[in-house]
């Protein structure tokens, strides 16, 4: 809202457009509802006229106040959901051998899908991550149900490689399951691409980096492996995606409590830095 009431002051001297996206539901839409980016560009939010590039930061604890933190190429991680669920045949605790253990056979899916990334794909071409974030299954100490749900997450940098990923956890899940006399039934949910800066527009806007918080403030990072649905706007329109420290000076970045943690802390002196660099950034591509 700041950098909006910024430039709207300078109407007169800018020499072109300047459109700003308001966007709900940046974390996702709830169950059964549209949302985010891709719902924003269907309804034509890149259209009339068409935007020549995109800004967007976001606040990142890894950093302290003052700094700027950017990447050339791709900055954050494709994510899909993923969720199996593992049918087994349900008996007494104390007689497993009468049906087929859902539990055993979901526990060794876990294990064997972490082998895809530790053992099967090329990880120096680019980094992958399989994490299974919930496991559900079963009522009674004493009975083995009749399946076992897990949900997880899945993050590349590389389209190959994400679809490769995608069969191999298919055929793990199905083929440890069937070992065991089980099936396994995998759903992949297909969700935010790769947010990848467009490496002339970042080379091109580095000198306002540095410009906006200081030579030696605005630093190079390592690829991130969240995910961020600008990434669909980034489709459309070249764009650069950056990080903004919060993280006070007198404070550890590598102790701070991350994005999503109850004890996130965001040093709100950072929001004057981010105001004027999206301001320059503006001017900066308009000028140019």
């Amino acid at each position: 809202m700041a950098v909006a009431q910024v430039l709207s002051q300078m109407r007169a001297d800018l020499p072109g457009t300047v459109r700003f996206l308001f966007q709900p539901a940046e974390e996702g839409a709830p169950s059964g509802e549209q949302g985010g980016a891709a719902l924003m560009i269907r309804e034509g939010a890149l259209e009339n006229p068409k935007p020549d590039v995109i800004f967007a930061l976001h606040v990142n604890p890894n950093y302290s106040t003052g700094t700027l933190a950017y990447r050339p190429g791709a900055i954050m991680a494709s994510e899909d959901g993923l969720r199996i669920l593992v049918r087994g045949r349900q008996t007494h605790g104390a007689m497993p051998w009468a049906g087929t253990d859902p539990i055993v056979i979901a526990s060794q899916i876990v294990l064997g899908l972490q082998t895809i990334v530790s053992r099967q794909v090329n990880l120096p071409v680019a980094p992958a991550i399989i994490t299974i974030g919930s496991i559900h299954g079963g009522v009674r100490s004493n009975i083995i149900p009749e399946e076992v749900e897990m949900v997880g997450t899945i993050r590349t940098f590389e389209p190959v490689m994400r679809t490769d990923i995608h069969e191999r956890i298919r055929k793990t899940a199905a083929l440890i399951a069937k070992s065991g006399g089980a099936a396994a039934e995998v759903s992949i949910d297909p969700g935010y691409p790769v947010t990848f800066n467009d490496p002339n527009l970042t080379a091109r806007m580095v000198p306002t980096l540095e410009a906006a918080t200081g030579r030696g403030h605005a630093v190079l990072m390592p690829p991130s492996t969240g995910a961020e649905d600008f990434s669909y706007y980034q489709q459309k329109v070249p764009g650069l995606f950056f990080f903004l420290g919060v993280t006070p000076p007198d404070r550890d970045p590598a102790q701070a409590p991350m994005l999503h943690s109850p004890r996130f802390y965001a040093d709100e002196r950072a929001l004057i830095l981010g105001i004027r660099t999206l301001a320059r950034l503006t001017v900066a591509s308009l000028e140019k």
